[in-house]
């Protein structure tokens, strides 16, 4: 029985990573960080618990990324030092150097739950998992900005030319700079196979066009809510969705597509840290 293998946003969740929140993440200078405010970690533990059961809920085995990483606030994003592949683990390295160090102790989690390293990325290379969306089993969206390069392109591209996977670039906006966290799921989240929530003022005119040719219906995120994170949502399953509470317009589109939504409440782990359920989750594998 397979153990690992996510290359899917949609498919059913099996297995996925998280890091509960500790005393890195309440930082002392959330300016450092470009949080808004510094995090209130008893009450971020709360929030956090409180989205683990929903994962368990919705039948994934929740693994624990537990290991000591004392300055490293965004760890609790686990999401982001790797991609994991039918073949194995894909290691990353970050754009954002605050959070450089936190793949090598990603890989060592990885490794006690059953998960092979196929490929670690090296050298000048940046990317990260923010910005690598799977579009189908063989298509991975790359987002090209700030947080992803164009040797880490080149180098997934290596890495995942043995699975047959196609790499399609994306390039990023400016928007808030070098100091802001826009990845291209910032932007983006498949739901199902042909149904993704956008906020398209920010979408790459190529990109929203390829979309449109593969036949995905697109649920738009209002201006309002993608300060709050409205185009950042999970998928447990095929239209079943995890997103942030206080996005109700876009809930609401996104039940009138045909989509179950549940919300869990991030007001430290999310909404003054930049990140949320699918960065805060890392799928460690997906499938029926």
């Amino acid at each position: 029985m397979r153990s690992y293998g996510s290359q899917s946003m949609v498919e059913p969740l099996r297995r996925v990573l998280v890091r509960r929140p500790d005393a890195a993440f309440a930082v002392e200078d959330p300016g450092q960080w470009h949080y808004v405010d510094r995090p209130n970690l008893d009450i971020a533990r709360q929030e956090h618990d409180a989205l683990v059961a929903v994962l368990r809920q919705a039948g994934a085995e929740v693994i624990y990324h537990d290991e000591l990483l004392p300055v490293h606030a965004d760890a609790i994003f686990v999401h982001d030092p790797c991609i994991v592949t039918d073949q194995g683990a894909v290691i990353l390295r970050m754009g954002k150097a605050l959070r450089q160090g936190e793949e090598a102790a990603t890989a060592r989690c990885l490794d006690k739950a059953g998960v092979p390293v196929l490929y670690a990325l090296h050298g000048t290379a940046m990317a990260e998992g923010g910005d690598l969306l799977w579009l189908d089993h063989d298509t991975l969206a790359i987002g090209q900005g700030f947080r992803t390069n164009a040797e880490g392109l080149r180098q997934l591209r290596e890495a995942l030319q043995g699975l047959g996977v196609k790499v399609l670039p994306v390039p990023l906006p400016y928007f808030g700079g070098r100091d802001a966290c826009l990845h291209l799921m910032s932007l983006i989240s498949v739901v199902d196979h042909s149904l993704a929530v956008v906020y398209p003022p920010l979408l790459p005119v190529p990109f929203w066009q390829h979309l449109k040719d593969r036949g995905f219906q697109l649920v738009e995120v209002p201006d309002e809510e993608f300060a709050t994170m409205g185009p950042n949502v999970l998928a447990l399953a095929p239209r079943r969705c995890l997103m942030l509470r206080g996005n109700p317009v876009t809930k609401q589109r996104l039940e009138a597509a045909g989509c179950e939504v549940s919300t869990y409440k991030g007001d430290e782990i999310s909404l003054k840290t930049e990140g949320g359920a699918t960065c805060l989750t890392r799928p460690i594998l997906r499938g029926e």
